[in-house]
């Protein structure tokens, strides 16, 4: 029996989107035979806790978690936990007295401080903490039962390092699997971090790449941004592409009696653009107000206040409901509920935005519903090219937008929503068992069978710069 360890900062009861790529991954290498060892961390607090998914993880899977905080951090959980019990029951923003809101402007400005300071501290990224707990960790299960194979998920770039250092002192080679696109892409904390610290974490991917039994990427674009920003570092015939997937089966589609046609989005929202469907829906509202009578668009998850703040104030709350986070379960149950499903972008000003494709959109293929996506030129909006969606609008464009959502209450009301739903046959390309075939031969080192060919794709214009001979010292 071939035995895997799975490095990955994500793991159940951890919730997040991030989390399901891996246990995908664990689920399907289990069923084909192999002995699996996940090494984890265990947080401060976790993102979106879900102890139902616990359950999910096989019963022979050891999965071992290894201390993934420091003091600081857990001071900062609990300081996060006591404001959000204090805000319970506080008075609206508009409400609030001129003191009150200095009070709240004076916390905002700490709070900045604060994530400054641990741009500079926290490196490569804010789990550092448990990279010496997890080699620790892995060496442990090295030692005990040595594995055939080390592979690591870029939940964090943390994981990737744990990976390196375990596989120097005991020999076992390791595969990266890239499911965010770090270093190339950024967020708020690699943009606070010093210059020089960004150029030792970009060397430092550079060998990471190079010492890789194999490496596995998402999407040939985003392969293609890492063969030009590290040029030399890696090697084409071990070079792999999984996007993000779902587990098989496709769900039938039946859609639910009702007065109105519910449109649902879940997942985090702060990151996404909305702000032109907003704009399409009063348009409708003012032009069709009978028709918008029948949509109701229904979003849950994190972040919510922004977007419930706004339609107040354009006076769409008769259409548009927003809810906090829930659990897989429940949003599973809303999907089966929803008519159709949303995927929104994320904005241009974000770095590397076109290599996005949120994990939620692959559980909307499995969800077998319509999808109106409302996005820029990414590689969501790909994806559902690739499958078939009739109803993608540009993000840019509020006539498109409007059209998409007339298409959809269109077939809604002639009960024809079925004619809308992605090609199933081409969704099943997304599916886990077809993507375990892959991932066997990234680990097994056999050649992919349909290898990655250099220069075949372009770079996205917001990542340009990672060609300049400066971006690798951090200067970009």
């Amino acid at each position: 029996m071939k035995k895997i360890l799975m490095v990955a900062r994500f793991f159940p009861p951890e919730g997040s989107a991030t989390s399901f790529r891996t246990l995908r991954f664990v689920r399907q290498l289990v069923k084909i035979g192999w002995d699996v060892t996940v090494v984890t961390a265990a947080p401060s607090q976790y993102e979106r806790y879900d102890a139902k998914l616990v359950t999910t993880v096989p019963g022979q899977v050891r999965v071992i978690q290894a201390k993934g905080y420091d003091l600081w951090q857990w001071f900062q959980s609990w300081r996060c936990r006591r404001i959000e019990q204090r805000s319970v029951g506080r008075q609206s923003d508009a409400a609030r007295t001129p003191a009150v809101r200095a009070g709240g402007s004076l916390r905002a400005w700490a709070r900045e401080m604060d994530r400054r300071v641990e741009a500079w501290w926290y490196q490569p990224d804010v789990d550092m903490p448990w990279i010496r707990p997890g080699i620790k960790a892995c060496l442990e299960v090295c030692a005990d039962q040595r594995p055939t194979i080390i592979w690591a998920n870029a939940g964090r770039l943390s994981a990737f390092q744990i990976a390196r250092e375990v596989s120097k002192h005991t020999g076992v080679p390791y595969v990266l699997d890239f499911d965010d696109a770090w270093t190339v892409t950024s967020n708020d904390h690699d943009r606070r971090r010093p210059k020089a610290a960004t150029g030792r974490i970009r060397r430092g991917m550079y060998e990471l790449l190079k010492g890789a039994h194999a490496v596995i990427f998402r999407y040939e674009s985003e392969a293609e941004c890492f063969w030009r920003a590290y040029p030399g570092a890696l090697q084409a015939s071990r070079i792999y592409i999984i996007p993000n997937g779902f587990e098989a089966p496709i769900e039938s589609f039946a859609a639910l009696p009702g007065d109105k046609c519910t449109l649902l989005y879940s997942g985090t929202l702060p990151d996404y653009r909305y702000d032109t469907l907003l704009q399409a829906l009063g348009e409708l509202k003012e032009k069709e107000p009978e028709v918008v009578k029948q949509l109701r668009l229904r979003f849950v998850g994190e972040g919510m206040e922004p977007l419930a703040a706004e339609v107040h104030v354009r006076g769409l709350s008769n259409m548009v409901e927003a809810s906090g986070p829930v659990s897989f379960e429940e949003v599973s149950r809303l999907q089966r509920d929803a008519h159709a499903l949303l995927a929104l972008g994320r904005p241009a000003t974000m770095k590397g935005y076109e290599l996005f494709a949120g994990a939620k959109l692959f559980g909307y293929l499995k969800g077998g519903r319509p999808i109106v996506g409302v996005l820029p030129p990414d590689e969501t909006k790909q994806v559902l090219i690739r499958v078939g969606a009739k109803t993608v609008a540009d993000v840019d464009s509020v006539p498109e937008i409007v059209a998409v959502l007339r298409t959809l209450l269109e077939k809604w009301s002639a009960g024809d929503l079925a004619s809308l739903v992605p090609d199933r046959k081409a969704c099943e390309a997304y599916s886990s068992e077809r993507q375990t075939e892959i991932l066997v031969r990234a680990l097994e080192g056999v050649p992919p069978e349909k290898p990655f060919i250099p220069g075949a794709q372009t770079i996205p214009p917001s990542l340009r710069d990672i060609e300049d001979p400066k971006w690798l010292q951090g200067g970009c």
